[in-house]
């Protein structure tokens, strides 16, 4: 199952991965980041959207085959997650990052079954603080959640630290590393930016300072 070339090069070919080292992208944390990514752009081609969904349900059948239903993390990952459980024919739930702030304050919308098997279908994971509040949520519903899967992650220790700590086994269709390799290799961006790019992963909070 090695998904991570033919996806990464889909998703610089639609631009939901943009790399741009000399005018670097602002995040809401701050950090200034040569990576900008938006796989939602992905549900608007259906070609690559139905292989990230055959690459997830193949993910499932083989690391997870108790599921029993699958939770999307809003609002990235609300589509694509419909998708895979369609095609598992398995119930769908979605997590909010906060409850609601009116009606009747639902972090999780959907039917939860207090013991059921769930696997977090993800768009992305960068320090793995908002996936994991998700799976949190789930945890204190009473669901028992097998594991995530997650299109894209940037690999940062910090995330890895944090799945292992909370006992979360996480498998990702690409990531950081194949996509700069990848975007090297194909002319993306200019081989002389390739250190660059890996010391960004390395200590992204004070990359460009």
């Amino acid at each position: 199952m090695n998904y991570q070339t033919k996806l990464t090069e889909y998703l610089l070919q639609i631009k939901a991965i943009k790399l741009d080292i000399t005018n670097p992208f602002t995040w809401a944390s701050g950090w200034k980041s040569p990576i900008y990514c938006d796989n939602r752009k992905t549900l608007s081609y259906p070609v690559i959207r139905t292989y990230i969904r055959d690459a997830f349900v193949e993910i499932i059948r083989d690391k997870f085959p108790r599921t029993e239903g699958i939770a999307g993390v809003a609002t990235g990952a609300i589509g694509i997650g419909t998708l895979v459980a369609d095609v598992l024919n398995l119930p769908f739930v979605y997590v909010r990052s906060k409850p609601k702030d009116h009606g009747l304050a639902n972090m999780i919308e959907g039917e939860v079954v207090p013991n059921q098997k769930m696997v977090v279908v993800e768009d992305l994971v960068s320090t793995g603080k908002s996936s994991l509040n998700a799976v949190k949520a789930l945890r204190e519903t009473g669901i028992n959640v097998l594991g995530m899967t997650a299109i894209f992650t940037y690999d940062f220790q910090v995330a890895k630290d944090r799945f292992l700590e909370e006992d979360v086994l996480l498998y990702t269709l690409t990531d950081y590393s194949h996509l700069i390799d990848i975007a090297v290799h194909t002319g993306y961006v200019l081989p002389e930016h390739l250190d660059s790019l890996k010391e960004w992963r390395l200590n992204p909070e004070q990359w460009k300072k």
